[in-house]
Protein backbone atom coordinates (compact mmCIF):
# COMPACT_ATOMS: atom_id res chain seq x y z
CA UNK A 1 0.00 0.00 0.00
CA UNK A 2 1.66 3.32 -1.03
CA UNK A 3 -0.11 5.59 1.39
CA UNK A 4 -3.60 5.51 3.21
CA UNK A 5 -6.64 6.62 1.60
CA UNK A 6 -9.34 9.10 3.95
CA UNK A 7 -12.44 9.02 2.47
CA UNK A 8 -14.83 12.27 3.42
CA UNK A 9 -18.29 12.62 4.73
CA UNK A 10 -20.31 12.88 1.74
CA UNK A 11 -23.31 15.07 1.53
CA UNK A 12 -25.18 13.01 -0.96
CA UNK A 13 -24.93 10.54 -3.80
CA UNK A 14 -23.33 13.43 -6.34
CA UNK A 15 -20.99 14.14 -4.26
CA UNK A 16 -19.36 10.84 -3.81
CA UNK A 17 -20.03 10.56 -7.61
CA UNK A 18 -17.72 12.95 -8.00
CA UNK A 19 -14.95 12.20 -5.42
CA UNK A 20 -15.16 8.92 -7.01
CA UNK A 21 -14.58 10.31 -10.74
CA UNK A 22 -11.48 11.91 -9.77
CA UNK A 23 -9.82 10.00 -7.61
CA UNK A 24 -6.52 7.96 -8.92
CA UNK A 25 -6.34 4.73 -6.72
CA UNK A 26 -3.05 3.96 -8.57
CA UNK A 27 -1.62 6.09 -5.92
CA UNK A 28 -2.85 4.42 -2.89
CA UNK A 29 -2.14 0.71 -4.22
CA UNK A 30 -0.49 -1.50 -5.72
CA UNK A 31 -1.19 -4.39 -7.66
CA UNK A 32 -0.06 -6.83 -5.27
CA UNK A 33 -2.14 -5.05 -2.43
CA UNK A 34 -5.74 -6.81 -4.43
CA UNK A 35 -6.29 -10.53 -3.71
CA UNK A 36 -8.79 -12.48 -5.77
CA UNK A 37 -12.98 -12.40 -4.56
CA UNK A 38 -15.21 -14.70 -5.55
CA UNK A 39 -19.25 -13.68 -6.02
CA UNK A 40 -20.38 -16.85 -5.64
CA UNK A 41 -24.71 -15.66 -5.47
CA UNK A 42 -24.19 -13.74 -8.30
CA UNK A 43 -25.82 -15.10 -11.28
CA UNK A 44 -24.25 -15.15 -14.81
CA UNK A 45 -25.45 -12.76 -17.39
CA UNK A 46 -28.30 -14.56 -19.94
CA UNK A 47 -29.82 -13.66 -23.04
CA UNK A 48 -32.64 -14.05 -24.97
CA UNK A 49 -32.57 -16.57 -27.81
CA UNK A 50 -34.94 -17.87 -30.72
CA UNK A 51 -34.97 -21.50 -31.16
CA UNK A 52 -37.13 -23.30 -33.52
CA UNK A 53 -37.24 -27.17 -31.85
CA UNK A 54 -40.20 -29.30 -32.71
CA UNK A 55 -42.96 -29.67 -30.63
CA UNK A 56 -42.93 -33.17 -29.75
CA UNK A 57 -39.43 -32.51 -28.46
CA UNK A 58 -40.78 -29.54 -25.85
CA UNK A 59 -43.68 -31.52 -24.98
CA UNK A 60 -41.13 -34.39 -23.53
CA UNK A 61 -39.17 -31.86 -22.23
CA UNK A 62 -41.96 -30.24 -20.51
CA UNK A 63 -42.91 -33.34 -18.86
CA UNK A 64 -39.92 -34.44 -17.61
CA UNK A 65 -39.35 -31.23 -16.12
CA UNK A 66 -43.09 -31.62 -14.74
CA UNK A 67 -41.71 -34.86 -13.16
CA UNK A 68 -38.70 -33.38 -11.13
CA UNK A 69 -40.70 -30.05 -10.30
CA UNK A 70 -38.55 -27.65 -12.16
CA UNK A 71 -39.74 -25.12 -15.24
CA UNK A 72 -38.78 -26.48 -18.54
CA UNK A 73 -36.77 -23.57 -19.49
CA UNK A 74 -34.47 -24.58 -16.56
CA UNK A 75 -34.22 -28.19 -17.72
CA UNK A 76 -33.50 -27.47 -21.70
CA UNK A 77 -30.58 -24.90 -19.94
CA UNK A 78 -29.24 -27.67 -17.99
CA UNK A 79 -28.73 -30.14 -20.90
CA UNK A 80 -27.39 -28.01 -23.14
CA UNK A 81 -24.69 -26.72 -20.03
CA UNK A 82 -24.46 -30.93 -20.01
CA UNK A 83 -24.03 -31.47 -23.73
CA UNK A 84 -21.65 -28.53 -24.09
CA UNK A 85 -19.40 -29.39 -21.32
CA UNK A 86 -19.09 -33.07 -21.59
CA UNK A 87 -16.50 -35.04 -22.19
Amino acid sequence: MLKKLKLPKFKNEDAERSFWSKLDLSEYFEPSDFVPVSFPNLKPTSRPISLRIPEYLIDRVKEKANAINIPYQSLMKLYIEKGVFAD
